[in-house]
């Protein structure tokens, strides 16, 4: 059983409790996501199963749409609603201060790692240092934020500014931490209430599936999943093609998907040491016909 799922991950549980429910429904080890979304957060999670795990560093490098809600006037410990409070302050803030913020932070930045994170530095992972209350500095990553606006009206309760925004950005993007930055920018605090995962590359909200109902029959085809050029194996190059041979490049393609009777064989890119031929990236099914 291979193919892919997108599945709308429902708050409160990890992305690995998705995996752990994926293998006991179709009773396969084989399976991996392709992003983690943490527990307060919801949305699209794309799961590859079986041969389809081949594919999770290349769909997790795909930029990804966010639908966030925030509070500024609050921080805590882990720049979500599901930290302790650290701080309180009153904030007022205008639509357009915020909209001149949002916008600020189009295109790339330096972004700090946030303490509550599985981010490793020597050898520990980032929240076994917060909670055993050790120092350590936060290791800082370029993302980019390719688009970013507001989304519908900002509300004014308990001396609070609260207000949405969407988002799409690139791998390895914390939204708590975009949304602690854009706070730091107003000159006050601020904490991510929720949040949502509206897209992963091609893969939208409106086609994912709710993870108590999931069946065989929403695995999207592995030949569906990759936007490549696709050809049928002939005859003349099928053995090549199931031993991971390089091959001549008669497809005028720097990627090409070989099939058969319906089903991802291999995926073959173009050589770098000869750009006229063709050699194997990923391997989906081999040594057999």
């Amino acid at each position: 059983m291979n193919g892919v799922l997108i599945i709308d991950k429902p708050k409160g549980i990890t992305s690995r409790d998705v995996v752990n429910k994926v293998v006991k429904e179709f009773n396969t080890k084989k399976v991996g996501h392709t992003g983690t979304l943490d527990p307060i957060a919801t949305g699209v999670l794309v799961v590859c199963v079986g041969s389809a795990t081949k594919l999770v560093d290349r769909l997790t490098s795909s930029d990804k749409e966010y639908v966030a809600s925030v509070c500024l006037g609050v921080l805590t410990d882990t720049l979500d609603g599901t930290g302790n409070v650290l701080k309180n302050e009153c904030v007022t803030k205008t639509k357009e201060e915020i909209v001149s913020a949002l916008n600020s932070f189009k295109g790339k930045y330096e972004q700090e790692v946030p303490i509550y994170s599985a981010v490793k530095v020597n050898g520990k992972k980032l929240y076994e240092y917060a909670r055993n209350k050790e120092d350590v500095i936060l290791p800082k990553r370029e993302v980019e934020i390719k688009e970013i606006e507001l989304v519908g009206d900002i509300e004014y309760k308990d001396n609070e500014t609260l207000f949405n925004f969407k988002c799409v950005v690139s791998k390895g993007t914390y939204i708590r931490s975009l949304i602690n930055n854009i706070a730091l920018r107003l000159n006050t605090i601020g904490t991510m209430t929720d949040l949502r995962r509206t897209r992963q590359g091609k893969f939208k909200i409106e086609d994912a599936v709710n993870i108590d109902s999931i069946t065989s029959n929403d695995l999207i085809n592995i030949i569906d999943v990759l936007d490549v050029k696709k050809e049928n194996i002939t005859i003349d190059i099928e053995k090549k093609i199931y031993s991971g041979a390089i091959i001549n490049n008669i497809y005028s393609s720097d990627e090409v998907l070989f099939m058969k009777n319906n089903e991802a064989i291999a995926l073959y890119q173009k050589y770098d040491k000869d750009n006229n031929k063709l050699k194997p990236l990923i391997m989906f099914k081999g040594g057999e016909k």
